[in-house]
């Protein structure tokens, strides 16, 4: 059997799976269940890398998504640089992760990433947000927010090889377009992406709501956001209304308002249909807070068909969610950027590891941060 036969043959099997855990949208409406009182998660530690570090002639920064290498055992990062310190790139780093937390993490090497004709993106052309190591055939997946502007970059998920070459670009669901009245908002789009399913399922989260799902978060309540689960080919399976939380503070005045979405998510692979998500807000004058929640589409309404949260929601159940960490209960020294989620090392205990990753915007009063936590 070719390689793309034994490929479609999975991605056929995946669909079996999806169709399991994605029932039709005429369910009740239900609130999204309450966030647990009790986090399920144990801080091990954290380590930070110095600000603005050199490596091999570009800036360490903006480290806004993490995977670990199966065959390296090393992290994959990808940078948020909009090409205009260094162009658009990936960085591989070593970070010892264990029972007593988070020892040495170093940068071991970089690679810039190529557009199809095989030059590096120009300044402003692209935005990386998330990466994802293909389980299949170890290349990098990668997703860009694009950019709501006069002349718009369209979000995209891209494939790569691991030298940065470009591969190939996978079609993304009509929603996910910006459109002068539709789709993603600006900052607000296409950050969080991963592999289920053993790698034959790719699923994605718009930050935040679509202009057609409605207004943003606010104090009083909160908003919903999309997750779509695709075949690694690109055909759309599945919709869902992801909840975000109502913002926790009220801004204070400052000429950029608050921010908060879904900025990493990350599948288990234990639980076909179950994820965890890391939610992070800023609101002016409060800084940031962020909280993982677990997250199961088992009851979700399939939502692929609905144009309009806003106006064609009712009877739209969305995901169940469940506090597993807020970092505001953690002996941190300060709540950071935090954009990649990525799972780590099994202890000795039997606990799987969590590694978070704050994105430090390249601003000397932010941080380049990683987070172990441990979870059952």
């Amino acid at each position: 059997m070719s390689s793309r036969s034994w490929l479609t043959a999975l991605a056929t099997a995946a669909t079996a799976i999806a169709a399991t855990i994605a029932p039709a949208a005429a369910l009740p409406a239900a609130a999204a269940e309450p966030s647990a009182t009790q986090a399920r998660a144990r801080f091990l530690g954290q380590a930070t890398l110095p600000h603005k570090l050199q490596f091999e002639g570009t800036t360490v920064g903006g480290l806004s998504g993490v995977d670990r290498d199966p065959w390296t055992g090393e992290y994959v990062l990808i940078s948020d640089d909009r090409s205009n310190t260094n162009p658009a790139r990936v960085y591989a780093a070593r970070v010892d992760v264990d029972a007593d937390g988070v020892h040495d993490p170093r940068i071991t090497g970089t690679k810039a990433l190529r557009r199809a004709d095989g030059t590096t993106y120009p300044p402003n052309s692209v935005d990386p947000e998330e990466v994802r190591i293909d389980p299949l055939s170890g290349d990098l997946w990668w997703s860009q927010e694009g950019n709501r502007a006069a002349t718009p970059v369209q979000p995209s998920i891209e494939r790569s090889t691991r030298a940065g070459a470009h591969r190939s670009t996978l079609p993304l669901p009509a929603n996910y377009a910006i459109t002068p009245d539709a789709g993603p908002r600006g900052n607000l789009a296409l950050e969080a992406i991963t592999f289920d399913a053993a790698g034959t399922l790719l699923t994605s989260v718009v930050e935040g709501p679509l202009l057609e799902d409605g207004e943003e978060s606010t104090v009083d309540e909160g908003s919903l956001a999309r997750i779509t689960v695709q075949t690694r080919f690109g055909h759309v399976l599945a919709q869902y209304a992801y909840p975000l939380e109502p913002l926790f503070a009220e801004p204070k005045p400052d000429p950029w308002g608050p921010d908060t979405g879904v900025s990493a998510i990350l599948a288990d692979p234990r639980h076909p249909g179950r994820y965890l998500a890391v939610e992070r807000s800023w609101v002016p004058g409060w800084n940031y807070k962020v909280r993982v929640y677990e997250i199961d589409v088992l009851g979700a309404s399939d939502i692929k068909h609905v144009r309009s949260l806003a106006t064609d929601g009712d009877g739209v159940r969305p995901v169940r969610k469940r506090l597993v960490a807020d970092l505001h209960d953690l002996p941190l020294p300060v709540i950071d950027n935090v954009e990649g989620l990525v799972w780590g090392p099994r202890l000795p205990s039997g606990e799987r590891t969590l590694v978070l990753v704050s994105d430090d915007n390249f601003a000397a009063e932010e941080f380049t941060r990683f987070i172990a936590l441990a979870v059952r």
